[in-house]
Formats: C-alpha cells, structure tokens, sequence
C-alpha cells in the first residue's frame, strides 16, 4: 500500500503541470474593459433655500420604495459619489476598480429600488436593493444564555449606495429633480428593462436597436432588444464547418411577410439573413459592431502554454509501464506494482504482549 501511495503521487506530481497550463489569468483591465466611464452632467437650475424639514418629509414620502433602473454598473458597498450637476467623484479608474474588488451589485439596465435615504447638511445619501450592510450586523454578536438576539440567516448584503452631495447644502428640491441629479447613475424613466439596457449601450447600437436592425456581432440580450423574443429556433449543425460546430438560429417573420433569419454562435450573432418578397437573400456574416462588441480578452499567465512545437509534442500523463501500448477503446488497467517482499525475521524474541513484526505490521506503521 505504501508503493501505491507513492505512485499516485507521482502521478499527481504528473498532472500538475498539465492543469496549470489551463488556468487563465484575467486581471482588473481585461475584466473590466467593457465597463462604459462615459460621463454626462446634468443642467438643473437649484434653489438656493435650504431644504426644510417638510421638504425632507416630502422627498422620504416620494422617494422610498421607488423603482427605477440602472444607467451604469453599481458596485457593491458604499461606493458612489455623485455631485449635483456635477461629475462622479470617482475617476473612471477608480469606478472601474471598485466593480473588479467589490463586485456589481446590478448590471447596467437592471431594475433598482431605493430602500432607504439618510439626509446630513450637504449630502442625500440613496440605499439601493437594500444597501450596502446587513440589517443587525451588530446585534447577530449579542447572545444571552448562548441563545443569539437575532438569528444568522446566512444571507449578505449585496446592495449599493449612492451619496449625492450639494455644494454649499441640500437646497429645497423635490423628488422630481432629485431623479433629474441622479440621472447619470440611476434612470427613473417609465420603460420596460429591454428599453433600459438598450438606453445603456453606445449610440450606434443604439439607433440600431431602435430601427429594429439585427448586427452581426450583437448578442442574445441585444437582439431582443431590438427584435423581441423570435418566433421559432432551430440548432443544427453547420454543413459547410469542418467541426461540425452547433449554432442556434432565430427566425421572425412568416410568408408573404419579410423573414429574417438570426444566426448564433455561442452568444454572438455570426450571419444575418433578410428573405423579402420579390428580392434576392441578403446575407450579412462580416463584423458590423466598429469595434463595440463587449466581449472580455483573457490575458494569459506568464508560465501557461501557449501553442507551439513544445507543447504539441507533449504527452499527456500516463499510468502505462514504459513501452506498453494502450489499446484504443480497450479499458487498459491500472498496472499496479509486486507486492513488497517479506521482512526477515528479527533474531531477538519479540517481548510478552507484543506481536511479531510481520508485512502487515510494517505497511499498517508506515501510515
């Protein structure tokens, strides 16, 4: 037994190599690069009379428990300030490192709701989705008779939280122009989440979405932004691909109508077909994002293989003796080593009570 050990853990050893050279490595720039930073102010004309205690009554009525959506990433936590008719006072670099650290809490186009607001002299500080720390984080250390005040129920905070900040104080706003302030961030506009998401992406694929146009290089979430759930799918396997690669295929329209046929590899759209009546088939399959496909690059780790000669001439790991060949489809066994020979006999009487050292005492001492 103490042999096989030591072969499996060569063969460990063996493996190591092999599995480390899948790992990818993805750092904060390759996983946040299609993050947008693009940044526009808002023109609110303020008033200059400090906010009273019914206008704070006012906007706590007005403002809790309202929903809306999200017009940029929120990172989890405390995180983002915003100035009132000013810019975020987090740099891109800074925004984009709290997402890779903290984590999103909702995604671009996501639904929000604000669950609590806190006023201090220059600031209105915006809980989302239940804000960023545990209700009784404190209390769940309090106990008596080992019996816990509040019980764990495992779950973590996973809101957000947005600090609009005014120069010079919190002037007499309503809840209207406090919506207005937070537009860069958050979108309280009466539309449908598809219309939210497609609001976040860049103005071509924008105006593209709007015109109902299907790109070649959009995904799944955008095609139904632009053309809604499709009428039927079909997955098949190409015939012209050597690999025989499976695709997905979404079809709207019906006869005498036109059809378009939405071609999918993974979650990118490779070919685009327009069958109108009385015209030839257009067939779009070049890339007709310019560049704002959102698709991550994964950086390799220095030491991964990379391709080339040496890693093609690698064999992967085997249990086989030297020179043995496996036979293919064959369930090839694992060819396990002979049996340890016996030790001799010790020449002095083993004491009264004490076994004499045997193969089985030995393999049992060495674990």
């Amino acid at each position: 037994m103490a042999a096989l050990k030591v072969l499996l853990l060569a063969s460990v050893a063996c493996l190591a190599p092999a599995v480390r050279a899948q790992v990818f490595v993805v750092g904060e720039k390759t996983a946040t690069a299609d993050l947008p930073t693009d940044f526009t102010r808002t023109d609110l004309p303020l008033p200059d009379a400090r906010l009273s205690e019914r206008g704070r009554r006012e906007l706590e009525r007005d403002l809790d428990a309202e929903q809306g959506f999200a017009h940029r990433a929120l990172p989890m936590g405390p995180g983002l300030t915003l100035r009132a008719n000013g810019p975020l006072q987090q740099s891109p670099e800074e925004y984009k490192k709290m997402i890779f650290t903290k984590g999103e809490s909702s995604a671009a186009g996501d639904r929000v709701v604000i669950t609590a607001l806190t006023f201090k002299p220059d600031r209105i500080i915006i809980d989302v989705n239940g804000g960023p720390y545990e209700k009784h984080r404190f209390l769940k250390h309090v106990s008596f008779n080992d019996n816990p005040v509040v019980a764990d129920t495992g779950q973590k905070a996973t809101g957000a939280r947005v600090t609009l900040v005014f120069e010079g104080g919190v002037p007499e706003v309503t809840a209207p122009e406090v919506k207005a302030l937070l537009q860069p961030v958050l979108d309280f506009g009466v539309k449908t989440g598809v219309q939210a998401y497609a609001d976040t992406l860049p103005e071509p694929i924008k105006k593209a979405i709007a015109q109902h146009d299907v790109l070649v290089g959009m995904d799944h979430r955008m095609v139904l932004a632009a053309l809604g759930p499709p009428e039927s799918k079909v997955r098949e396997h190409a015939g012209d691909d050597p690999s025989q690669a499976r695709y997905e295929e979404w079809i709207y329209g019906q006869v005498p109508k036109t059809i378009r046929f939405i071609r999918f590899s993974g979650d990118k759209v490779t070919q685009v077909k327009i069958a109108a009546l009385g015209k030839p088939i257009e067939v779009h399959d070049q890339d007709e994002m310019s560049g704002f496909n959102r698709e991550p690059v994964h950086e390799v780790a220095m030491g991964d293989a990379t391709g080339g000669e040496e890693s093609a001439q690698k064999k992967p790991p085997t249990l086989s003796k030297p020179g043995e060949v496996a036979v293919p489809g064959g369930q090839n066994r694992v060819q396990f080593p002979d049996a340890k020979p016996a030790a001799p006999a010790s020449s002095s009487p083993a004491p009264a009570g004490v076994p004499a050292a045997g193969p089985d005492h030995l393999v049992a001492s060495a674990f």
